[in-house]
């Protein structure tokens, strides 16, 4: 029905205007009485429970940071049968982003570019919405820098978005692999990169219960650099990765190279990143005798695709392009076919 019916009214709009139109019906949808239990549907008659890093998650099927940017429907998502939620990225203070039009489909590919660059109320306004919400969904907060922060200060943005957030939100993503605020992606560098995993694993130490912290990482490394953060993540002894991020790849579009062009910079998502993004899980499992836990994202757009990643070392799995494209039927089919495998 999803992609016969609604998809195509959809994808009459741009993809940022029908963003903020379906968040809208969410945050209405979620306070609408007896409407939950008609969404519930979506999900599985059956327990898709998982221990996750110590957390329960009521399904294996989370969403990808990036859609629910301001905690705004946290609870319309759990209805749909996401067992977890990563909100953001945020950033200490309110910034608009980059300039529009900064999302663009590529149909023939399955696919997104986007060049969003952070853009969210703050971290104070976010903290207001997560307090609002209902269900008990896990929430991961996705923390980043601002614009105008320089790289040399940027762990001071890291500690205060944790250190606000600590309160409202179960585990934490570090994102320095967004290519879409200049110069974030030099963060990632060996020195830099232990020195703010270092200091946030100092402030989550210090804290009544520590909370896992995960490192979301760019498809585009080299084993070198791959290699770097295995023993990053050994040294700080952060709780594990997110595996991947967006990629500033356009290999293998069915567009000419004109139309790449015109789009311009960007993160592509989607069928394309699939491959690059269940190599790097298959590579850090079989490096590390699968002992870091993983969060499998990129370019999940099926059953099958979501399966890959768990048979090459994720242990569980986020949705976001898959989710635009496929709709939430999606995420019942996924949840169904772990509980099979159980």
């Amino acid at each position: 029905m999803y992609k016969i019916l609604v998809r195509p009214i959809l994808f009459l709009f741009s993809p940022e205007i029908i963003h903020h139109l379906v968040f809208i019906g969410f945050r209405i949808g979620a306070i609408i009485p007896g409407l939950s239990k008609l969404i519930n549907n979506y999900k599985p008659k059956t327990d898709t429970s998982v221990n996750f890093l110590g957390l329960k998650l009521k399904s294996p099927v989370g969403l990808a940071a990036g859609l629910d940017k301001e905690a705004e429907a946290i609870d319309m998502l759990g209805y749909l049968g996401f067992g977890f939620v990563e909100i953001g990225t945020v950033t200490p203070k309110p910034q608009p982003g980059n300039p529009k039009p900064r999302m663009f489909r590529l149909k023939k590919n399955s696919a997104l570019i986007n060049r969003m660059g952070f853009n969210n109320s703050g971290v104070f306004n976010i903290i207001k919405n997560l307090k609002s919400r209902k269900t008990d969904v896990i929430v991961g907060g996705n923390i980043g820098k601002n614009k105008i922060t320089p790289n040399a200060e940027a762990v001071n943005d890291y500690l205060i978005g944790f250190e606000e957030l600590y309160p409202y939100v179960d585990y934490f993503v570090v994102n320095v692999s967004s290519p879409n605020t200049p110069n974030l992606r030099q963060l990632q560098d060996k020195e830099p990169l232990t020195e703010l995993l270092q200091k946030l694993m100092d402030l989550n130490n210090s804290k009544p219960s520590v909370k896992p912290l995960l490192l979301k990482i760019a498809p585009d490394l080299t084993n070198e650099q791959i290699d770097d953060i295995i023993d990053i993540v050994s040294e700080t002894k952060i709780s594990g990765l997110v595996a991947t991020n967006t990629t500033i790849s356009r290999e293998g579009l069915d567009y000419s190279e004109e139309h790449i062009a015109k789009i311009g910079a960007g993160g592509l998502s989607g069928a394309p990143l699939k491959k690059r993004s269940t190599d790097i899980i298959r590579y850090i499992s079989e490096k590390t005798n699968n002992q870091i836990p993983i969060i499998g994202s990129g370019g999940i757009m099926t059953v099958e695709d979501a399966m890959e990643k768990i048979d090459a070392g994720a242990r569980v799995v986020q949705l976001f392009t898959g989710f635009i494209y496929e709709g939430p039927s999606l995420i019942k089919k996924i949840n169904n076919e772990f509980v099979k495998r159980r």
